[in-house]
């Protein structure tokens, strides 16, 4: 009784959470979105898009004349993409993202959650399918989805990092890793590696503290993992701010090669700084990562 009373505290303490949380994520998701969703691309589809004016290769049939006679050049008339994809979101839950400096700073989970479902809300709006990976959430449309995305991502877990989950993840999809990364790296490698030998390609977001990013520690420190498993004591912290700069600079880069060589994309995000900027940096990279 006295170990399920912590956990039902928990939970009902994420489940309260929800309706901000959604409501949160609608009104970071207005803020970016100018329209639909971006997938402006020449191809199948009924929605207009633009006239272009007629180059070699085209076909006489697709010439609208009632365009080209209002002026001495001849316009076909491009219509909007319609083929929507699959994308696939996975944001660490573990203890490690439950991190935060300071009390005016959002702890990193809650960035995490709130960035992953704007971007799913601003997917979803332009004709996308979302789910979760793992095997727990298909991907689908539809307000009703954005709804059980918000429920799941309020989930958390005892553990102090986690590895990507790619069960789940569509070949030739598109997915989205949201993590701090502090954990096993070889283990987010050969996460990324089996999701591109599957035709995935995807976005790496790690989201940190900025106490992650400077280290401002001095004299005697005690550090302790969110999980309670690590625990590391020291008289002089300010000593250990090189070596430790050193080795998180390290971190991001090995994280940026391995996203260049897998066909990634890798952004770094601290939750002092606006979520509206990395929402407008993640809308961006999906269209340039767009697979069609």
């Amino acid at each position: 009784m006295s170990q399920t009373a912590p956990l039902r505290g928990r939970a009902e303490a994420e489940a309260a959470r929800l309706p901000p949380l959604l409501a949160r994520a609608e009104h970071l998701a207005g803020a970016v979105l100018l329209g639909e969703h971006g997938r402006r691309r020449a191809g199948l589809g009924d929605d207009f898009w633009q006239y272009r004016p007629v180059m070699p290769g085209d076909e006489r049939r697709h010439i609208d004349w009632r365009r080209s006679a209002r002026s001495d050049s001849q316009f076909v008339r491009q219509r909007e993409w319609k083929i929507s994809q699959s994308v696939m979101l996975w944001v660490d839950a573990a203890a490690s993202m439950r991190f935060a400096s300071d009390t005016t700073l959002p702890e990193k989970s809650d960035r995490a959650r709130l960035l992953a479902l704007a971007t799913a809300i601003l997917l979803i709006r332009g004709g996308e399918r979302v789910g979760l990976t793992g095997g727990t959430m298909p991907p689908r449309r539809g307000q009703p989805q954005i709804q059980r995305l918000a429920q799941a991502l309020t989930q958390g877990s005892d553990e102090d990092y986690a590895t990507p989950d790619i069960r789940g993840l569509s070949a030739h999809g598109r997915a989205l890793f949201v993590s701090d990364f502090l954990g096993d790296t070889a283990a987010v490698r050969a996460s990324l590696t089996a999701a591109a030998d599957r035709g995935v390609q995807g976005i790496l977001l790690q989201v940190l503290d900025p106490a992650e990013e400077t280290f401002p520690f001095r004299g005697r420190t005690i550090f302790e993992s969110i999980g309670g498993t690590l625990a590391h004591e020291t008289l002089k912290a300010g000593a250990l701010q090189a070596r430790y700069l050193e080795r998180l600079a390290a971190r991001k880069d090995e994280l940026a090669r391995l996203c260049l060589a897998t066909g990634w994309q890798y952004q770094c995000h601290h939750t002092h700084i606006s979520p509206q900027s990395a929402l407008l940096w993640l809308y961006r990279a999906f269209d340039r990562g767009r697979v069609i």
